[in-house]
């Protein structure tokens, strides 16, 4: 049994001998990778600072069961920023789903982009290297890449910076459906008229569409009862408790077997005894020829009672009153609250790759603001511009992505099609920045001037 045990312990101990000698072996001939950044002096166009770096391995390097973890980080006086995007490179026999590199050698290529700042204008890239074999990790010595960045295409702060034209992406879109029931001076009963009328109708089949759509969901119901500014105060606030009840049992019958109903705060009774602010709407939007009396009386009294008596001392405006205005304010209203759900960001980024069509302008528009591959961003607000040619936030933002590549003449050609639509200060602002990536600092001075406001980007000079 000692044997045995003795065998196994030298087994194990043989195992990590190798993966050690594995990991130390790669990290002695690190310098026979090959690195080629591309560009070799980093620039930041548009407050962004992009790279390329394409690796290339010999043959025999990369151990068969190991795993690379390489992350570019600009190193600079009293800080570092690292690159989000990190590479993940594998060997022949690790049980994974990251780029391989075989035993024969291999290459890779990396793309990613970070936010320029000024401390970066003195800075080195390095590129961090962790090597992992089962249960063991070795760091290999950091790599000097490239040097820091050329900031005079930015001229961030000094000069100007382009601005992306936001989303207004809502994941969550409230929406209502609203009816109302009338009544008969002096009563509170339903009648059989009013549950026939259309908008009756049309808010029954609104629930039962709520009901099955997985996509809506219900959140609160309002019942709004008022009576008319006319008699007395105590019969007018009984009037409007009683009609909010009727209107509150209506309402509750077709909310019957549905869930959400049964949250005990889901409905919500308000009454107004004297709908005096509903008066004035109607009275401002009739034809009465008295109207603009009848709205200085209201305006010279705050006394219900006084106003009540001098609108009814003006007889013949009082008649077209009781005929036209008051019978409109013997209501119920009642508002069916519902929230529309919107896709998630897995499924509008899924969507972007695949069918970019099926979104619409809001939610292609978000889907960039997923990503930090500029590329791909660049891409999805082309999608945006091909399925909306009249949206000036697609043009322009294709322009700013361009502009972040490095691709000034192109973005120019972006920002005209959106100055085509509407020549904003947004566009204004962008022009100016491409102007000055380019040199032109007059006709940037002039693009800046033109603004009819400056904003914190348009700095410049």
């Amino acid at each position: 049994m000692k044997k045995i045990s003795s065998y196994f312990i030298l087994f194990l101990a043989a195992a990590v001998m190798t993966g050690c000698s594995g990991l130390n072996k790669m990290k002695k001939n690190q310098d026979t990778i090959r690195y080629e950044v591309t560009p070799q002096v980093l620039e930041a166009h548009g407050g962004i600072v992009g790279l390329t770096i394409k690796g290339e391995f010999p043959e025999k390097y990369f151990d068969k069961k190991t795993t690379l973890t390489a992350t570019p980080v600009l190193v600079y006086d009293g800080g570092e920023t690292s690159y989000q995007k990190v590479q993940v490179l594998q060997g022949e026999k690790v049980m994974a789903n990251n780029q391989v590199i075989t035993y024969s050698g291999g290459n890779f290529t990396y793309n990613d982009i970070v936010a320029y700042n000024d401390d970066m204008r003195v800075s080195q890239l390095m590129l961090r290297v962790n090597a992992t074999r089962g249960a063991k990790s070795i760091d290999f010595e950091p790599v000097k890449l490239a040097d820091g960045v050329i900031s005079t295409s930015t001229l961030v702060q000094e000069q100007g910076r382009p601005v992306i034209m936001k989303d207004n992406f809502q994941r969550i879109i409230p929406e209502s459906k609203v009816a109302d029931i009338h009544y008969v001076i002096n009563r509170s009963d339903l009648r059989s008229s009013e549950l026939k009328a259309a908008d009756i109708a049309e808010l029954r089949e609104y629930i039962k569409e709520v009901d099955s759509d997985p996509d809506r969901r219900f959140t609160t119901t309002t019942i709004s009862s008022y009576a008319s500014p006319e008699g007395p105060f105590t019969l007018n606030e009984k009037l409007s408790v009683n009609r909010g009840s009727t209107a509150d049992r209506f309402i509750k019958r077709e909310f019957t077997k549905i869930e959400a109903a049964e949250s005990s705060d889901f409905f919500d009774n308000i009454t107004t005894p004297e709908d005096w602010e509903g008066f004035k709407n109607a009275v401002e939007n009739s034809s009465l020829s008295d109207k603009d009396l009848i709205l200085r009386v209201l305006s010279m009294y705050s006394d219900p009672i006084v106003r009540e008596r001098e609108i009814k001392n003006m007889s013949s405006a009082y008649e077209a009153l009781k005929d036209e205005i008051l019978p409109k304010l013997r209501r119920s209203v009642m508002t069916v609250n519902v929230d529309k759900i919107g896709r998630t960001d897995e499924q509008i980024l899924s969507l972007a790759r695949s069918n970019p069509g099926e979104l619409d302008v809001e939610e292609i528009l978000y889907a960039p603001t997923l990503i930090t591959d500029v590329n791909e961003q660049l891409r999805f607000y082309q999608a945006a511009a091909k399925a909306y040619p009249k949206c000036i936030r697609a043009h322009n933002n294709i322009g700013h992505t361009l502009l972040a590549l490095g691709r000034t003449d192109e973005a120019i050609r972006a920002f005209d099609a959106a100055k085509a639509i509407n020549y904003n200060d947004e566009v204004k602002n962008n022009l100016a920045a491409a102007a000055l990536v380019k040199g032109e600092l007059v006709n940037a001075e002039e693009l800046y001037n033109s603004m009819t406001t400056q904003t914190p980007e348009s700095r410049w000079g």
